[in-house]
């Protein structure tokens, strides 16, 4: 017999510690090989921790709730034979949803979130992420823009058979309209080098989707969006979206973003300031596409209407810049021909 430490693994991405939040086995369980142990978070996304070791487990070195450093111990197991670990596993990110009866036999006593009290993992990454956001010098451009051809552009292609179960909404468009106009404006898909005092530009566009999920703000990214066809980028924002709000995004797409889109549209409100994501230099926020009156060739009609807006780093780019790209971006949305000329 032998005893073995299983310490945290590298969970990738540079990232040095992470928070046990529960313990899936108590001392005496007998455990098989890959099988879930523990439930980790970390900076970046929740995961599930698998064994390295088949045994008995012997000793729960951490409490859950506790930071542990990658590497150090967290479980001894008692093995039959060798101690020699298993290959590593992949780690797997889940959510709420991935909740079940047999998820926890110890966990994190449920956090208040009242006055006093430590605020759950995901706010305080939410929190720090948006600290982090606001040492950069932000402002902020709006349009309003007449969206009524991309709105009967959507009904046509919600209709057609490449389109057929895939939700193709105003945020596509939208998308789609924003890493296009990347390519006449690479300015806002950069990031601000304070060490070298420059703008470093991206070769291609990483699009972050703001999600509200149940555990809170993500922004997962679909990696050179640039290079997706309008049908692809659709079929990648609904898995991404769906992944995300079932609380299954892996570590590699809630990092390395380079620009991001927002959709407070869904949320009822017409427009919104939104905060860059660290270490981008633009977002782009989409509000509610609703009926006004609009004026057309000098008649007043009803047309469908939105408003844009462009939060953008002042360190990289200026305020013509910005101001030139949501303009792009809305032409492309006030006459899809425009969109169609840029690609």
């Amino acid at each position: 017999m032998n005893t073995a430490e299983f310490r945290l693994p590298d969970l990738g991405e540079g990232l040095t510690s992470a928070e046990l939040v529960s313990w899936r086995v108590d001392v005496g369980d007998t455990i098989t090989l890959d099988q879930v142990i523990a439930d980790v978070e970390s900076a970046k996304a929740l995961v599930e921790l698998p064994s390295p070791y088949a045994g008995m487990v012997t000793d729960l070195l951490v409490e859950p709730g506790a930071t542990v450093p990658v590497g150090a111990p967290i479980i001894r197991i008692t093995t039959a034979e060798s101690a020699e670990p298993a290959p590593p596993s992949v780690l797997v990110g889940y959510g709420p949803q991935a909740s079940h009866s047999s998820r926890r036999r110890r966990h994190v006593p449920q956090t208040m979130h009242q006055d006093g009290e430590t605020a759950p993992t995901h706010t305080r990454r939410m929190a720090s992420a948006m600290t982090s956001s606001a040492r950069a010098p932000q402002a902020t451009v709006f349009v309003t823009v007449d969206v009524t051809a991309s709105m009967d552009l959507l009904a046509k292609l919600r209709n057609s058979a490449p389109f057929e179960n895939i939700s193709v909404t105003p945020l596509t468009l939208a998308a789609k309209s924003l890493v296009t106009a990347i390519a006449s404006s690479p300015e806002v898909n950069s990031t601000w080098d304070e060490q070298s005092g420059s703008s470093v530009k991206h070769p291609h566009v990483n699009l972050g989707i703001a999600v509200a999920s149940d555990r809170g703000l993500l922004v997962p990214n679909i990696k050179d969006a640039d290079t997706l066809s309008l049908l692809d980028l659709a079929r990648s924002i609904n898995e991404l979206t769906a992944t995300a709000r079932a609380g299954r995004t892996d570590t590699p797409h809630l990092t390395g973003g380079t620009v991001t889109i927002t959709n407070v549209g869904v949320f009822g409100v017409d427009g919104g300031v939104p905060l860059l994501n660290p270490g981008e230099a633009a977002i782009l926020c989409l509000g509610a596409v609703n009926e006004r009156p609009w004026v057309v060739d000098g008649l007043i009609e009803i047309r469908s209407v939105v408003t844009l807006s462009v939060t953008f780093d002042h360190r990289g780019v200026d305020g013509r810049q910005a101001a030139e790209f949501l303009s792009l971006v809305a032409a492309m949305l006030e006459d899809p021909a425009v969109l169609l000329a840029h690609l």
